[in-house]
């Protein structure tokens, strides 16, 4: 029998995503070994997983700091007792009081957020002074992402000018540069270095103006290597997890096991070549071109069309199938594939045991 497959499939309503808890375990220790097992330079991106069953597998294998990318997500991470948590984004609007509400309501966790200009910090520090609170703040430092964050070369003026706000404390600096995704771990570790260099003369600048450390939170799932090799820095992937078929492609090196597999039935054969499945936009991330799985059981099987409720597959030969045939799927991107599904279906022993429920997909779960 293959890894992937299961024995109670009759059970299990298509289209599914199953998880195998042994892999999802196997891939936590592999990130926890690449830091030499030290769980102090390893704050996880939860964005992925969504699962407070996941986080609690996470902190029984020690992690204790976790990162985030909504207000959703802080919470479910604040419900299963996480006590240090970033929300690795900027609040603005209605944010910034829906993030005050949170700290009130989960006083025992140590709430962070990110910033890259004065105009937001202040409306930060103004809040949490009307709160009695303290806003503590990562400076979010822009090195070659352009999707958020401050210039290196200007973070430095930032901070001086934070540094006078009341209520706003700067915790560190945070870096994300997901940009570097070159075909090779050397060619993408000479990437990252160089893009990391100013940040690091950055780092050493502010500790000896200020006589203190800033912790660097730096990179993701395609820097995670190069970032571990780098004592001063505390890594942040997320994908790791669960793992896809994108990066298992970009990055076969990598230590990671696939451990969320899709399954999908076949419901009517077009013609000689051509069958379709159940596995629709609403049930695998569609922000990428076709084919966006690729099928484990059936590695000849090609997307070639996609609707809401469907996928058009082309194949060698259809009478192989036939409605009700299941196939096994890795997606190309786990991360907002995992966001469609209200449950998780959890795999023991080739067996569905139970579910998980994706309890941060939503936008609100208390606040």
């Amino acid at each position: 029998m293959n890894w992937f497959e299961i024995t109670n499939a009759e059970t299990v309503d298509s289209p599914a995503l199953l998880i195998f808890k042994d892999r999802m375990e196997q891939n936590i220790q592999a990130a926890i070994n690449r830091l030499e097992g030290d769980v102090s330079r390893f704050r996880p991106h939860i964005k992925t997983n969504k699962t407070p069953e996941v986080c609690k597998a996470l902190m029984q294998a020690g992690v204790t700091q976790f990162k985030c990318a909504t207000i959703a997500e802080a919470e479910m991470l604040a419900q299963v007792g996480a006590n240090d948590i970033l929300l690795a984004y900027q609040p603005v609007g209605p944010k910034i009081n829906r993030w005050i509400a949170l700290q009130q309501r989960y006083p025992n966790a140590v709430f962070a957020c990110l910033t890259d200009n004065k105009l937001t910090a202040t409306a930060l520090a103004n809040a949490h002074a009307a709160a009695n609170l303290t806003a503590k703040v990562y400076i979010d430092v822009n090195n070659g992402m352009n999707r958020s964050g401050i210039d290196v070369n200007k973070v430095a003026a930032l901070v001086n000018q934070l540094m006078q706000l009341p209520n706003l404390s700067i915790i560190g600096l945070h870096v994300y540069d997901g940009h570097i995704r070159k075909q090779s771990a050397a060619e993408r570790k000479a990437a990252s270095d160089a893009a990391f260099k100013p940040v690091d003369q950055l780092q050493q600048i502010l500790q000896q103006q200020y006589h203190r450390v800033f912790p660097i939170i730096a990179g993701g799932s395609t820097t995670f290597d190069a970032h571990a090799q780098r004592k001063n820095v505390i890594c942040s992937p997320g994908t790791f997890i669960f793992w896809d078929a994108g990066y298992q492609q970009l990055m076969p090196e990598e230590p990671f096991e696939w451990a969320a597999v899709l399954i999908t039935r076949v419901i009517s054969i077009i013609n000689a070549t051509t069958i379709t499945t159940d596995l629709g936009h609403k049930s695998v991330a569609a922000e990428n071109p076709l084919p966006r799985v690729k099928f484990l059981n059936a590695p000849n099987a090609e997307p070639i069309a996609q609707s809401e409720e469907h996928m058009v597959v082309k194949v060698p030969d259809s009478s192989q199938y036939q409605p009700g045939t299941l196939l096994y799927a890795i997606t190309i991107h786990i991360c907002p594939t995992v966001a469609l599904y209200n449950t998780l279906q959890v795999v023991e022993n080739h067996k569905v045991v139970g579910s998980w429920k994706v309890v941060a997909r939503d936008r609100f779960i208390h606040i």
